[in-house]
């Protein structure tokens, strides 16, 4: 009965073991594909963030932007910049996330738009 047990158990350890192999594989492929779908534009992104210590998500959440457009950041940074005013009993830290926030996401339209004249330039030399 002892032998039978011993088996069992060693079989499971050989099959969860080889499940877990494979999921490994498949992730570190997975994220092989990721890494190469956005070469250059996570670079500049990621150093845009080392740069600002900001993520693009942390800026869109702070200035409760879904979009990038221009002028809904400009909108809702001023709005958040008068609300958080010292001298109306707002918090300067506040408002320096948002200023930051601000920066973050114009760093990231430029990058944006500054990888799309390549693009237009090609479509028109074509």
């Amino acid at each position: 009965m002892a032998k039978y047990l011993a088996q069992i158990i060693v079989m499971g350890a050989q099959v969860v073991g080889r499940a877990f192999a494979r999921a490994l594989q498949q992730e570190y492929a997975a994220s092989q594909a990721a890494a190469r779908a956005r070469s250059t534009t996570g670079q500049q992104s990621a150093a845009a963030s080392s740069i600002t210590g900001m993520t693009l998500q942390e800026a869109q959440q702070i200035l409760n932007i879904s979009t990038l457009t221009p002028e809904e950041i400009q909108k809702n940074y001023e709005h958040l910049f008068k609300v958080n005013d010292k001298s109306v009993g707002g918090s300067f830290y506040l408002q320096s996330k948002v200023v930051r926030a601000k920066e973050r996401l114009d760093e990231e339209l430029s990058i944006q738009s500054e990888q799309q004249k390549p693009q237009s330039q090609q479509n028109t030399e074509t």
